[in-house]
Order: C-alpha cells, then structure tokens, then sequence
C-alpha cells in the first residue's frame, strides 16, 4: 500500500506526540510506502512572535510576507523537518527530510487573494508534482519527510499549507489512504458532536452554515481535492490516537472523521 500521513499543529510541540507518530510510522513503513508531510504552524507562530512579527490568518492560511516567509523556510524547513526525521530514524527506520522545493518535488505559483481580496503574499498553491525520487527513497526502504515549502519556476520559494501538499502528493502518487492527524477529534457538527463521515460534497454547505471554519477550511477542501484525484481513503483524525495509524493499511481506523466522495 501506498499511505501519505500528515501531521502539524501542537502535535509536533509535543514529544510524547512525535515518539508516538514516529513509532506509527516506522511499523507501517516495513510493510508498506509510507511518506510523511508536514506543517510546523505553532512552532512558527510562537517563533515569528518572538522576533517580534505578529500572525494573520484568512481563511485559515498564513498571511505571508517576506520576513515570514524566510522564517518559515527556516522553522518547517529545518527544525521541524530534522525533529521528525530523527525520531522516525530512532524507531527503526531511515527517513530523509525535504522540501518540496527539493528535487523538484513540488512546483509551486502564488495563491490568488484570500477572502475580501486580501493579497496572502508568499502563500503558493502545488501546480506539479514530480514524484519520482520520492520513489527512489521508497525503493531504498525509507521514509520521506517533506516540509510545505515549495518553490515556483522563477526560483521564489513559497510557503504552501501543508494540508495542500498531502492532498497534491497522495493524488500523485495514487495512495491507498491519506490521513491527516490534528489537534482535534475530527469535524464537529454545529453542536460539537464530532462526525463519523463527511460527505465531500456538504463541506461548502457546513461552511456557510459556520459549522466549520479556521484551518478546518483548507483541511477539508485539501481532503475534497484527494478523494477527486482517486485517493480511496481519506480521514481526519487525532494526533493523540497516533498509535492507532497501523489500522489505516487494513481500513479499520475508526477514529476522527472519514471525507467521502458519496
């Protein structure tokens, strides 16, 4: 099987958290391809507020400017990045950590404004894919870890949600199940309740209704785009239930929510 699992948020604040997912990881990858992507939110709020440099966010996404998009280079591209690769290399399996700018692996162009025209700055948007040597380090039997930085034809790196770049690589490399871990049980209806399966299809609907709003927009958008590209499984689901990802290669993961086409 092919799995793209996605993980960010106070998950990768949390040592504990990360020791669990990397077990995860490194347990499913001796049977099956397993590729990692990867935000690194919190810590690059926490950082760009300690350098004094305050974060905006519409519809979820990083308003970008230059200033914060080098700290991003340097927060997901490198601590980030090397804390996770480390603690899967620790649980028995080879990782490589990248970017997508690396290798080509992910082309990127500017996102389009946000809500109310608000220009996002370096926010990207994934226009290729170039799977291929992720496919070589498959082949080598390790784990790739690939940071949301992408870089466009012209050389500019961009900072992309990550949410996006695990959609775009499990539709490219045709994965079995793409699962994003969060920091929530799942979607919640309008009166909490978290929900056992989400009809693509409804999403707009809910967020008009205001049942779901923040980084949980970009997340379901990103889940729609895989399940359109043929992901056969796609699911939103705790971080803190890591332990549980060895379910996804049977399909009995039960916890958080599955997105469905139907």
């Amino acid at each position: 099987m092919k799995l793209v699992l996605k993980i960010g948020g106070a998950a990768l604040e949390d040592d504990a958290r990360v020791r669990a997912f990397a077990g995860a990881v490194a347990a499913l990858a001796r049977q099956h391809r397993v590729a990692v992507v990867h935000g690194g939110g919190a810590a690059l709020t926490r950082t760009l507020s300690e350098l004094g440099h305050a974060s905006t966010f519409v519809d979820g996404l990083r308003v970008t400017d230059a200033r914060t998009r080098d700290v991003a280079v340097m927060v997901l591209g490198g601590h980030a990045n090397k804390r996770l690769v480390a603690a899967i290399d620790a649980a028995g399996v080879p990782a490589a950590g990248l970017c997508g700018s690396d290798l080509r692996i992910l082309r990127a162009e500017k996102k389009a404004s946000g809500m109310a025209g608000v220009d996002l700055g370096y926010v990207g948007e994934v226009r290729e894919v170039d799977w291929r040597w992720v496919e070589t380090l498959w082949a080598g039997g390790a784990v790739p870890v690939i940071a949301s930085i992408a870089a466009a034809g012209d050389g500019e790196l961009y900072n992309v949600n990550a949410d996006e770049v695990a959609s775009a690589c499990a539709v490219a490399c045709r994965a079995d199940a793409l699962v994003f871990l969060t920091d929530v049980e799942g979607v919640r209806d309008a009166d909490g309740r978290v929900l056992g399966r989400v009809l693509a299809a409804h999403v707009a609907g809910m967020a008009q209704r205001g049942a779901i709003s923040g980084g949980m927009l970009p997340k379901l958008a990103a889940c729609a785009r895989a399940l359109d590209g043929g992901v056969a499984s796609v699911r939103i689901m705790p971080a803190a239930r890591a332990e549980a990802l060895a379910r996804v290669a049977d399909g009995s993961l039960v916890h958080g929510t599955e997105v469905v086409s139907r």
